[in-house]
């Protein structure tokens, strides 16, 4: 593949959200060259609203975007490029990133900000309502649906923890499983103990309104009403570059990061959800900022140390 950009920039970011453009804005004060890769297809594109964010509480996830890329882009050292990154291989000078579209590109250092991607339960409905009345977070979206009646979609050892969080919100809150094991007795005695409601059915659809949830279908043919749903659902990495350069990733299926957000992979660090396990857009900020104070640290130390 041709290399089209013959430039060798100091970091380049794959994934220009939150996480990525808070990279991208503690570098460009550091006067640092940065190009960021963006396909622009946020996981939570669907979310109608964002919270627990200062300042931003309430807006729209793509609006606090774009107030963000309008900030970042005041920078001369940063640079977008939309498309969407592929592949990635280690070279002398770095890194190259190839693009879907055939372009190419280099830097002395990666940051990956590439998020995760949600694998959706398979019921009618489930997609549609997902970020909008079905939700994984309590911290995220539940003031909105605080004192309604909530089903939640959830099994394991984190059952009794994650049920805790919600009854804190709500009295109204219904357990909704297919089958019941036998490991899970206690959990359920415990559940029960403490007011939450158990149903042992199928669902086969969730009937909404725009995505906002009317009544739950089971498979007996009965149905009952409902005003959100918690679904926690497995997820998987966005992006596979980084597992493919050798970064290391967990046994939850996250890329493995130290203190500095830096990977098992010298010079690639990442930020945001592919490495955290409180997906919320305050600690994508977060997260973002460090990736980029490290990324500045391990230049500046480079040329110090020559």
């Amino acid at each position: 593949m041709t290399l089209t950009n013959k430039k060798l920039y100091d970091t380049i970011i794959v994934g220009g959200s939150y996480a990525g453009l808070a990279s991208a804005m503690t570098l460009g004060r550091s006067l640092r060259n940065v190009l960021i890769i963006d396909s622009g297809a946020p996981c939570n594109k669907q979310t109608p609203h964002s919270h627990n964010f200062l300042t931003r509480d309430g807006l729209p996830p793509g609006e606090i975007a774009a107030i963000a890329r309008e900030e970042v882009s005041k920078y001369p050292t940063i640079e977008f490029y939309d498309g969407f990154a592929v592949q990635g291989s280690k070279i002398s000078e770095g890194f190259l990133v190839n693009t879907s579209d055939g372009k190419s590109f280099k830097g002395k250092t990666l940051i990956f900000a590439t998020g995760l991607s949600d694998t959706m339960h398979d019921i009618k409905g489930f997609a549609e309502c997902w970020g909008v009345s079905v939700i994984h977070c309590p911290y995220c979206h539940g003031y909105e649906f605080r004192n309604k009646k909530t089903a939640i979609l959830a099994e394991g050892d984190r059952l009794i923890y994650f049920t805790s969080l919600i009854k804190n919100l709500t009295d109204d809150v219904t357990l909704i499983i297919s089958n019941k094991n036998a490991g899970n007795e206690d959990s359920f005695a415990t559940l029960q103990k403490n007011g939450v409601k158990i149903i042992e059915k199928k669902i086969v659809e969730i009937q909404h309104h725009n995505g906002y949830v009317d009544q739950i279908i089971f498979s007996d043919g009965t149905s009952e009403r409902f005003e959100a749903v918690y679904a926690p659902v497995p997820f998987r990495q966005q992006c596979n570059i980084p597992e493919k350069l050798g970064c290391e990733i967990t046994e939850k299926g996250l890329i493995s990061i130290d203190a500095l957000q830096k990977t098992s992979v010298d010079g690639v660090y990442a930020a945001g959800d592919n490495s955290n396990t409180l997906r919320a857009v305050s600690l994508s900020v977060s997260s973002g900022t460090v990736a980029g104070v490290g990324v500045n640290a391990e230049l500046s130390l480079e040329v110090f140390n020559k």
